[in-house]
């Protein structure tokens, strides 16, 4: 038995091909003595299965395998592999007079060679080491993967709030299938830069991403523009024009404020969703189209379908995915790292520098309602980057915020205004919960009896907000 503290062998398996029965069941026993899961066979015709059920790039697998074989010899698979995965490591056991062979594959790929006959200490020494190996690629691998999407994502959809978090999960998950997406949110949360971030790290991210804003257009126009025309389809139409879906063919098409598409083109685009086909308008020619639909709303699309303001059978037919979109006020705990980006980014864009937020300024930010969400918080970076917003930054007045706090005054101490975004954080979580101490405790990550201690300091009552 090994007395390597060490136990990852058990996650590193050993692929064994010994065509003599004998060194190959001694292989075998020295090497589980050692820790290591073997799957021994007696020719490379039968060990192949051993690496067919997942990519030969991801396994967590070392082979050892003779050099000299019935049907393909050790330096043949040695060769097979390494076109699948060149940091596979392959041991190949020797005899006397292939040791100039398998010096010789060593400088081409091989990752050692042992010479019969061998000591099986040596055996799951050189098996270790070749384990030990595998292992640090695979998690090199594994951590790169994770550092591309991490990077990809959070670098689209930024906030370390747990509703951030959550929904880049979510993002995530559905980014690798095709399935149609709604996106629910309101104005300035974000939703076509989701839907972009759903198209750019899914698998048709190297068609087009073609958005279309359905928010008040005719009902002419909107058909045209979803479906295009032929030449001469109507007054003014001198050429024939392509229209969104056919340019989405094979990528993503994102149709904004969905709620305001007119009755009449819904019954088209759900023709079109159901047979993935359109028609021009003027032509009676159908052209195959696949592309994934993410649409967008402000509005719940149910409600909606229930009050027949939109058409309930296009609704079920999109309505395989749903994102819902926090708007900034309850996640307010981003307002800094968000001012602090879309700062950065004007201050490149105007080629200027940007004074440094005072700690009444901050408080103001992060107590402020936000009805315009992260489309408003980037509009006031940028106004203070061109030194327009002066002291005039947002109030907690604005709509939303309920008039329950006020903004400290530019004298007050940093304890003060601390105190000031704690009551202005606490305040609007017991109204979002409408008094509900428990939730709220939940929704603020504090236990209940923290909350009405809170509650006790700050001069604040639960009931209140019932």
């Amino acid at each position: 038995m090994s007395d390597d503290p060490r136990p990852p062998e058990d996650t590193i398996r050993v692929i064994l091909v010994e065509d003599d029965e004998d060194v190959r069941i001694g292989c075998r026993q020295a090497l589980e003595l050692a820790g290591f899961p073997v799957q021994a066979h007696a020719s490379v015709e039968a060990a192949r299965g051993a690496l067919q059920p997942e990519p030969a790039a991801l396994l967590p697998v070392v082979v050892l395998c003779d050099v000299r074989l019935p049907g393909a010899s050790g330096l043949d698979w040695q060769r097979e592999l390494q076109a699948l995965d060149a940091e596979l490591p392959v041991i190949l056991i020797t005899g006397h007079g292939d040791i100039a062979m398998a010096v010789q594959a060593m400088q081409q790929g091989t990752y050692d060679f042992i010479a019969k006959p061998f000591a099986s200490d040596h055996l799951a020494s050189v098996v270790r080491r070749a384990a030990d190996k595998r292992r640090l690629a695979l998690q090199v691998r594994a951590l790169r993967r994770q550092l591309e999407q991490r990077q990809g994502i959070e670098a689209m959809l930024l906030g370390r709030s747990a509703a951030m978090e959550r929904l880049r999960q979510r993002v995530q998950a559905l980014a690798a299938t095709s399935a149609d997406v709604v996106i629910y949110g309101e104005t300035g949360t974000g939703k076509e830069l989701v839907a972009r971030c759903l198209h750019e790290h899914g698998p048709r991210r190297k068609a087009h991403f073609v958005a279309l804003n359905c928010g008040g257009l005719p009902e002419n126009l909107a058909e045209t523009e979803l479906f295009g025309h032929e030449a001469g389809a109507f007054t003014g139409a001198q050429r024939t024009r392509v229209g969104k879906f056919e340019h989405a063919h094979g990528g993503t098409l994102f149709l904004d404020e969905i709620e305001s598409m007119p009755l009449a083109v819904q019954v088209k685009l759900l023709r079109a969703l159901q047979e993935r086909s359109i028609e021009r308008i003027g032509s009676n020619k159908p052209i195959a189209v696949d592309c994934r639909v993410i649409a967008a709303s402000k509005e719940d699309l149910k409600l909606m379908a229930e009050q027949q303001r939109f058409r309930a059978d296009l609704y079920y037919r999109i309505g395989v995915a749903f994102i819902e979109l926090p708007p900034l006020r309850e996640r307010r705990e981003d307002i800094p790292l968000l001012f602090e980006h879309f700062s950065l980014a004007a201050q490149q864009r105007f080629q200027r520098a940007a004074p440094a937020l005072t700690p009444a300024q901050t408080a103001t930010l992060m107590a402020h309602a936000w009805p315009g969400n992260v489309r408003e918080l980037r509009n006031v970076a940028e106004r203070h980057v061109l030194g327009l917003a002066g002291d005039d930054l947002p109030s907690t007045h604005g709509p939303g915020a309920g008039g329950a706090t006020a903004t400290p005054a530019t004298g007050a101490s940093l304890p003060q205004q601390l105190e000031h975004v704690e009551r202005t954080l606490v305040a609007d979580a017991l109204r979002r919960h409408q008094g509900d101490a428990a939730a709220t405790a939940q929704s603020l990550g504090i236990g209940k009896q923290t909350l009405y201690d809170k509650l006790k300091r700050l001069g604040l009552r639960a009931e209140a907000f019932r």
